[in-house]
């Protein structure tokens, strides 16, 4: 059991919900990452979600897009995160889930990145734009060294996806709470309501619901369905804003307003 599976024990033996901050890992410097971590822990954040930047990042929105222009000019890559999490490792044990997208990984080598992720203490890839039919190679990975390896499932997924997530997936299953990208307007809340339960009912993992979660109300409303809630955009909103020393005290007040959902 790695740190993932034991935050969903924990928390469902207490009858809680999860709370996740998405933030890209290096925007706008490396250093600040390491900040914003803290503060969003501080804040009350069950697990991180460092996004990888990259350079046609096709299912996020303007407010991610920038922040990967910006940390990819900040000269972060996939060693400048495993260095974060290395980092991260030596203040904190709190869940780290790595998001992005397959290229940089292949580039770099499946098997040594995942045998890098684990050594520096990643929990959890969520690769979005691998889907599970072609992932056979990252799962051997993944399994082989105890990463979960996260899969999306959306409002537009049909049951035969669903059934082949709920087999493949670990850790947790994310549900995209709209077809469109990151940071869009939530316009499809009565379908979350109808399709998480039908994916809880083909896998025991837990559903975390994201995208589109914008504020304390929104999140209020989707935690009530999903084991937890994942919030990105408005926390990289907060990033791109104001300054980093700024930013890291409004993430933590603002995470731990969410905390209180």
């Amino acid at each position: 059991m790695n740190r993932i599976e034991k935050l969903f024990s924990q928390k469902k033996k207490k009858g809680q919900k999860i709370l996740a901050g998405f933030l890209t890992a290096g925007d706008p410097h490396p250093s600040a990452t390491l900040k914003f971590v803290e503060a969003l822990e501080k804040g009350g954040v069950d697990l991180i979600e460092l996004g990888m930047p990259f350079s046609d990042p096709m299912a996020d929105g303007p407010v991610i897009q920038r922040a990967d222009e910006r940390a990819l000019k900040a000269k972060t890559h996939l060693k400048t995160i495993l260095g974060l999490v290395q980092k991260i490792r030596v203040l904190s044990q709190i869940p780290i889930l790595l998001m992005g997208y397959y290229n940089p990984i292949f580039k770099f080598g499946v098997k040594h990145f995942v045998a890098s992720a684990k050594k520096v203490g990643v929990d959890g890839l969520l690769i979005v734009d691998l889907p599970p039919d072609e992932a056979k190679i990252l799962h051997q990975e993944c399994r082989r060294h105890n990463i979960n390896l996260i899969f999306l499932l959306a409002p537009t997924s049909d049951e035969s996806r669903m059934q082949q997530v709920a087999k493949l997936a670990s850790g947790f299953i994310y549900f995209v709470s709209l077809t469109g990208i990151t940071g869009a307007k939530l316009t499809q809340s009565a379908k979350i309501f109808s399709l998480v339960p039908k994916i809880k009912k083909m896998s025991k993992l837990p559903v975390m619901v994201g995208f589109g979660i914008k504020d304390v109300v929104t999140a209020k409303k989707l935690a009530r369905v999903g084991d937890g809630i994942v919030v990105g955009s408005a926390l990289v909103q907060i990033i791109e804003k104001f300054s980093p020393k700024i930013a890291a005290k409004k993430l933590q007040t603002f995470a731990h307003r969410l905390s209180k959902v």
